[in-house]
C-alpha cells in the first residue's frame, strides 16, 4: 500500500430486505452460513473489522427504521481487499443465492467511503452514506465498486461541507 493510501480504510455497508423471518425455513441455508462466512472474512487478507452484536454477528442490528433490513458494515485495507473477498469461495456462493433470501430493491443498497485509518464507522454513518449515495449518485462521500473515488478525495456534493480527511 502506498503511503497515501495507508492512512485510509475503506467502509463498506451492505442492506439487504429480507423475504422471510431469520427463523424461517426459507432462510435457513443463509443462517446456517453465516459464522462460516464470516470466519473466512475475519481471516481474508485485508480485513479490518465487522460490525457484531452479541449474536456474533449484526442480523439483530436496527437499520434505517425497518425490521425486515438486516446490514453488513465491514472495513477493509482497501478495494482489492474487499473485492477478492466477496467474488471468491463461501460468499460467492452465498451471493449468487441472494435472490432466494432478500428482495430485489432498485435503490442502492450498498456504499463504499473511506475512513481514516483506525475509525470504525457506526450504523448512523452508514445509513448517512448509503443515503447520500442514494441521493446524489456516487461521490467521494459515498460512492460504489463501479464507480469508486481514491482515498482522500474531497467531496463537494455534501451539503455539510466537503470530506477532507486528513492522513
Amino acid at each position: 500500500m502506498t503511503q497515501s493510501t495507508a492512512s485510509f480504510e475503506l467502509a463498506q455497508v451492505n442492506i439487504a430486505r429480507l423475504k422471510a423471518p431469520l427463523d424461517s425455513p426459507q432462510l435457513k441455508d443463509f443462517v446456517d452460513a453465516l459464522d462460516p462466512v464470516n470466519a473466512v472474512a475475519d481471516a481474508a487478507d485485508g480485513f479490518v473489522w465487522r460490525l457484531q452484536s452479541d449474536s456474533g454477528n449484526a442480523t439483530d442490528v436496527p437499520v434505517l427504521g425497518d425490521h425486515w433490513l438486516i446490514i453488513n458494515l465491514t472495513v477493509w485495507q482497501d478495494i482489492d481487499a474487499l473485492t477478492a473477498f466477496m467474488y471468491r469461495g463461501r460468499h460467492r456462493e452465498l451471493l449468487a443465492r441472494r435472490r432466494d433470501w432478500f428482495e430485489r430493491m432498485e435503490e442502492a443498497m450498498t456504499t463504499l467511503w473511506w475512513v481514516p485509518a483506525g475509525h470504525r464507522p457506526t450504523v448512523a454513518e452508514a445509513e448517512s452514506r448509503l443515503l447520500h449515495l442514494r441521493e446524489h449518485g456516487p461521490t467521494p462521500h459515498a460512492f460504489s465498486l463501479r464507480t469508486s473515488f481514491p482515498p482522500g478525495a474531497v467531496d463537494d456534493s455534501d451539503p455539510s461541507g466537503p470530506d477532507v480527511l486528513v492522513p
